[in-house]
């Protein structure tokens, strides 16, 4: 059974903390060598804690594009074992930019249920779903295959998940009966895609909401201007970047579960403790206005809203999109000349040879990708003339 405020089974309280496995500890330099040992501890630790929502995807964990089934569906299914399987809820999505009828929906299902090595997956979500694949899904009887794949019992609750307009996320929870949404939310993009109206709206139609991206892909931890800091240890001493993040989304009453992210053991402890601890009331009205003050010094700064999803890669020209742009971000969070050049100097340390922004053809394969619909070779062209530019 389905719990609003928490994804529970036989109707007790689930935790408020999820388990993604889209950023786990690699054990090499390819994204699809995990660190089996490290994640397996991490995730299995998580689950000993009390933690019942696990989430993966068919590309995560891909060296190829995402068209190639990755490494941590089978990684999750290995971890599973033991009977860890029975204590959660497991979630997998279809890769709906690659289906191409109804029949093929059935069949990447049942290639998934093998990679996973279950007989049912209990959250299957329509992966990404946006302007350009909705009504293509729809089309090819999206609707259709969720009926078959619950009525034959190979998933339980029809769900999916989002990166778009709110408008388009209105017409997406209307046209099916969707047991659960997952979507970006965090205390910097409450206007931005669906946003806080489309998990208000979520939560008035009985779905209940997964929160992705509550760190904005660390970005709310680690690129947070000095200013902001002192903003925030002003108000609460005690707790840290991440906390400030997580408490936020679950101070919000239309949250079932956050997905955080956890890709060290550090970062599992400290995720788990703040799940711990955290009760409703906790953040409060002096809180909720330290983070507004936050958000508004941020809304001035930012200059790209890339998450670090992955989605865009591989670049054909051999570009790290995600840390060039976060390069450029880090830049402008910086009124000193001096931390500027700092930046420089990383840039040139951890952006390797051939894989800088000045490497961009402006091809656009990325952008089509990209389920934040940004612009990407402009704000790499940006990326380039700040920390590449040309000699004279």
């Amino acid at each position: 059974m389905i719990n609003k405020r928490s994804l529970g089974q036989s109707g007790e309280a689930g935790s408020i903390l999820g388990f993604g496995c889209m950023r786990l500890p690699l054990a090499g330099p390819k994204s699809d060598e995990i660190d089996l040992d490290l994640a397996t501890h991490m995730l299995r630790t998580a689950i000993d804690r009390g933690v019942n929502y696990v989430d993966t995807a068919y590309p995560y964990h891909s060296s190829g594009d995402h068209a190639t089934p990755g490494a941590s569906e089978p990684f999750v299914g290995q971890a599973l074992r033991n009977g860890y399987r029975d204590k959660v809820l497991l979630a997998t999505k279809l890769p709906t930019w690659m289906v191409e009828s109804r029949a093929h929906m059935h069949k990447l299902l049942d290639a998934q249920l093998k990679r996973l090595e279950v007989y049912q997956i209990d959250f299957y979500l329509a992966h990404n779903l946006n302007l350009s694949v909705w009504d293509k899904m729809i089309a090819l009887g999206l609707r259709e295959f969720m009926d078959e794949a619950v009525k034959d019992g190979r998933i339980r609750f029809p769900s999916f998940s989002f990166h778009d307009s709110y408008g388009l996320f209105e017409k997406v929870v209307s046209g099916y009966d969707w047991v659960m949404t997952q979507l970006q939310y965090n205390y910097l993009d409450q206007d931005y895609q669906a946003g806080r109206k489309g998990v208000e709206l979520a939560a008035q139609k009985g779905l209940a909401v997964v929160v992705m991206e509550p760190l904005r892909g660390g970005f709310l931890v680690n690129q947070v201007p000095e200013e902001s800091v002192r903003v925030l240890k002003a108000a609460r001493p005690e707790w840290s970047l991440a906390a400030w993040g997580l408490n936020w989304i679950w101070s919000r009453p239309e949250s079932s579960v956050v997905l955080s992210g956890m890709s060290s053991m550090d970062q599992v402890t400290e995720n788990l403790t703040l799940a711990e601890s955290f009760t409703e009331g906790l953040f409060t009205e002096k809180d909720e206005a330290a983070v507004n003050k936050v958000r508004e010094d941020f809304q001035k700064r930012l200059q790209v809203n890339c998450t670090a999803c992955g989605y865009c890669q591989p670049c054909p020209s051999g570009v790290e999109i995600a840390k060039n742009l976060g390069f450029l971000n880090q830049y402008y969070l910086f009124d000193s000349e001096t931390l500027r050049n700092t930046c420089r100097f990383f840039y040139a340390a951890q952006i390797a040879a051939g894989k800088e922004a000045a490497n961009c053809v402006a091809c656009g394969e990325c952008q089509k990708k990209c389920p934040q619909g940004i612009d990407i070779p402009k704000f790499l062209a940006r990326t380039a003339e700040i920390y590449q530019p040309p000699k004279a």
